[in-house]
């Protein structure tokens, strides 16, 4: 892919769209033209609904390719242990045809596989070396330590697809990962945001409801087939449905996304921050949060936990109590449901939906 990808850069070939052998994707289907300065369409990770096609250029491409290496102190050799139909894979190989180098690739198309992670590394040789990762690749290799003790080898450790969870991010500082976490998605071509704060030429604001809003040179030209409502309508902005905040020194923090959000009594809890607090539980994994129908209060927060091995499975109220030590008691889940694994959809992130129609038939 790295020459065809290289043609689209320099503006001698038509638009690609990368996808999964076998995918058919609506927001790819015939429709409008795609203008002659489109680089990529790159499909979204569809977390809420169809996935959309998100029309990136060959300058929206190489800004957030050399912004990033701006911040990381400079072009290296890069480990491609992504999927290279997803922005982030995406981004791995723009920037190793930026840089002049080929990237080292892991076959993750039957899983991520640790074991390799060791070899890999090696292959990568001197001078600078970096990797992308979603966070359970990340904590899948800190449970093995030639995986862990070869990723402490890189100079930085890209971690994108959702929140990173505390424990994790503490496990790979104490092994000596050096760790970036990063925001964005395709509509901005990939990361655009470095542990809260913008790469160069990426501007952040927050609308009136709270919705994170970006702009800049990395931001894409629409939709490939456009939606309704619009998020790009606003010219020069796109309209995410993450919700967050701006410090005073323009550092960006995420709570999570506003479609999500559990309306429970009145009152809106987010499930990103319960699951921050239920994470520090030490008989809690793993989990998730989401709301089911509830006559009473509208909606009410459930948990699905995955259970530490050698811990005994919390109960309800020791998880609402723990909870509450951080969060208003409103947020602490009112139903519980240990599993063994949380379902997972696209590179990496928790499903949800799949979660809230498995469980909101138990009530």
């Amino acid at each position: 892919m790295l020459p065809a990808l290289e043609s689209v850069l320099t503006g001698r070939e038509p638009a690609l769209v990368p996808v999964r052998a076998g995918d058919t994707l609506p927001a790819l289907r015939i429709g409008e033209e795609i203008d002659d300065d489109i680089a990529l369409v790159v499909t979204t990770s569809g977390t809420t609904g169809a996935p959309k096609g998100a029309m990136l250029t060959a300058g929206a491409l190489r800004a957030s390719a050399s912004a990033t290496h701006a911040r990381l102190g400079g072009p290296g050799r890069w480990l491609l242990a992504l999927p290279p139909y997803h922005i982030a894979g995406v981004q791995v190989l723009v920037r190793s045809v930026l840089a002049g180098t080929v990237p080292v690739e892991l076959d993750v198309s039957a899983g991520f596989d640790v074991t390799e992670l060791p070899s890999a590394v090696m292959q990568l040789g001197s001078g600078r070396r970096y990797a992308s990762l979603v966070t359970a690749e990340l904590a899948k290799a800190l449970a093995d330590q030639a995986a862990t003790s070869a990723l402490a080898e890189l100079d930085t450790v890209l971690i994108g697809g959702g929140p990173a969870p505390r424990p994790v991010l503490d496990a790979a500082a104490a092994a000596g990962i050096s760790v970036v976490r990063t925001y964005g998605m395709s509509e901005t071509a990939g990361g655009c945001v470095y542990d809260g704060v913008p790469l160069e030429g990426v501007r952040l604001r927050i609308a009136d409801d709270g919705r994170i809003v970006v702009g800049g040179a990395t931001l894409a030209k629409g939709y490939r087939n456009p939606v309704d409502p619009d998020p790009f309508a606003e010219p020069g902005w796109f309209y995410t449905n993450d919700v967050g905040s701006l410090d005073d020194s323009g550092r960006l923090s995420v709570f999570g996304r506003i479609d999500e959000a559990i309306s429970t009594g009145g009152l809106t809890v987010l499930p990103q921050p319960v699951e921050a607090a239920l994470l520090t539980h030490p008989a809690v994994r793993d989990c998730a949060v989401f709301g089911v129908d509830d006559e009473r209060l509208g909606q009410r927060v459930v948990a699905a936990v995955v259970v530490r091995q050698g811990c005994i499975a919390p109960t309800l109220d020791a998880l609402r109590t723990h909870v509450a030590q951080a969060l208003d008691v409103t947020a602490a889940p009112r139903e519980l449901h240990i599993v063994d694994v949380l379902p997972m959809r696209g590179i990496g992130k928790v499903d949800r939906q799949a979660l809230a129609r498995r469980f909101g038939d138990d009530s």
